[in-house]
């Protein structure tokens, strides 16, 4: 069964106060969530600790993002290996804003997932197109390429650390979002692609992102094979983080 998952991407937001108002609001919550999926939290690298020590074993906590290397002199980074020895579990790779205004290439995106698999954390591989991709009818072909070039150095015994996020960029912080419909065939076309590089593709869960609200998760949730969240503005609110992750239909 997969795992279902909602992660709250807090991008370049956060303070001492928001962590110690909203982190642990959630925390309280989550274990009264009947049968509710993993909940995590991704702040700003700085606040990691802070949000290490409100989560408990409630939550789950990832960073943004990852160096493509081990260690060295590359000042300003943050290893994979570092981001394990302090606990978390998750970590984004190939964020649309990090490939858009930081121009991260698909080979470095393969490189970091990498270095996050072999850390022992899990990678959750960002994907998505942009609105000009989509009306010039490449949406499908431009997701299925960063998946094969984003997951090109996963080994088969990795496929347990690795999750999708389906963003089209079009989406993101824009206040539209993908049909549910629309989402549903775009995931299963994902699937469709972890089958052609010999993944597991049943297994692997895959996330939806895009503006997820609390009035939208629940049409999004109850597609087959969406199994869960990647949440931006909403996740900075703790009553509509919640409130998205109670959207799962009962049972499921």
């Amino acid at each position: 069964m997969r795992r279902r998952i909602v992660a709250g991407n807090w991008k370049m937001n956060g303070s001492q106060d928001l962590v110690k108002q909203l982190v642990g609001a959630v925390a309280a919550e989550a274990g009264s969530l009947e049968s509710g999926p993993d909940i995590a939290v991704i702040p700003p690298a700085l606040y990691v600790g802070q949000v290490l020590e409100s989560a408990g074993t409630a939550l789950q906590v990832g960073v943004q993002n990852v160096a493509c290397w081990q260690s060295g002199a590359y000042t300003g980074e943050v290893s994979a290996a570092m981001v394990r020895d302090m606990g978390c579990r998750y970590a984004l790779v190939g964020h649309s804003e990090r490939r858009q205004l930081f121009g991260e290439t698909d080979e470095q995106v393969a490189q970091k997932v990498a270095r996050v698999l072999e850390s022992g954390l899990t990678a959750m591989l960002c994907v998505g197109e942009t609105l000009e991709e989509r009306s010039e009818g490449r949406a499908e072909q431009v997701v299925a390429e960063q998946i094969r070039q984003g997951l090109s150095e996963v080994g088969a015994d990795q496929w347990g650390q690795v999750v999708i996020a389906y963003e089209p960029v079009w989406a993101i912080g824009t206040g539209k979002t993908a049909t549910a419909e629309d989402a549903q065939a775009m995931h299963l076309h994902i699937r469709g692609v972890l089958e052609s590089v010999n993944a597991p593709a049943n297994e692997v869960s895959v996330l939806y992102g895009g503006s997820v609200k609390a009035d939208n998760a629940a049409a999004l949730f109850a597609e087959p094979d969406i199994d869960g969240g990647l949440i931006g503005g909403a996740s900075l609110k703790a009553d509509e983080f919640l409130s998205i992750c109670r959207s799962f239909p009962a049972g499921a």
